[in-house]
């Protein structure tokens, strides 16, 4: 049975291990991967370089973890926010449904997204290539059940073949999106989603049957 010193140095553990990754996604989306020293992050959580080696072992597998933890995070987020979708529709009222809703998920997590799009356009860090390709893998996956799901209805069917040709489509679109938005404060997210959504709902009532 745990001591209470055990389990009350558990729980520390925890705090301090989720304090490193909020610091560490934050650090790297405003600085790079490259220029995230491990000093900084000591300044930034007030913890030693030991109690960042003991939970990570290497700046790399900190990255590695960061985009672990934070793309857990946003797909568990993304299923809760879509739990309640509606049955029923026009491809186009539920395309925009799903967009919406992934964009308010996506306004939470905007330090992950922002350091994903860094290390899919540099090659700051090839050692997580890896992690990277599944990362988007899942999120294209996840933008392929959102168009068959807006579009197998009662009165039209898409293929799969269709929907993973879509998907590839409207992650360019939303990636094009969250780029504009952080270079434009201005830009608006939520036009900009709706414009999205039609342009799948378009392209996809050509080709559904």
């Amino acid at each position: 049975m745990s001591t209470e010193k055990e389990l009350n140095g558990n729980i520390r553990g925890r705090r301090s291990r989720k304090e490193i990754l909020d610091v560490a996604v934050r650090l790297m989306a405003e600085k790079g991967y490259a220029a995230t020293s491990v000093s900084t992050l000591c300044q930034e959580t007030g913890l030693p370089k030991s109690a960042i080696y003991h939970h990570f072992q290497s700046k790399s597998g900190l990255l590695s973890a960061v985009m672990e933890h934070n793309a857990n995070l946003f797909f568990n987020e993304m299923k809760q926010a879509h739990m309640n979708a509606p049955k029923e529709g026009e491809p186009l009222e539920l395309l925009n449904w799903y967009l919406q809703s992934t964009g308010t998920v996506f306004l939470a997590h905007t330090d992950f997204l922002k350091l994903h799009l860094i290390l899919v356009m540099s090659a700051e860090a090839p050692e997580i290539s890896e992690m990277i390709t599944k990362v988007r893998y899942n999120g294209r996956m996840y933008m392929k059940y959102m168009i068959l799901s807006s579009f197998n209805q009662q009165t039209m069917t898409m293929s799969e073949m269709m929907a993973d040709k879509l998907s590839y489509f409207a992650i360019a679109g939303f990636d094009g999106i969250v780029v504009e938005k952080q270079a434009n404060a201005a830009y608006s997210f939520e036009s900009a989603l709706a414009l999205l959504a039609e342009s799948l709902a378009l392209l996809g009532k050509k080709y559904a049957h």
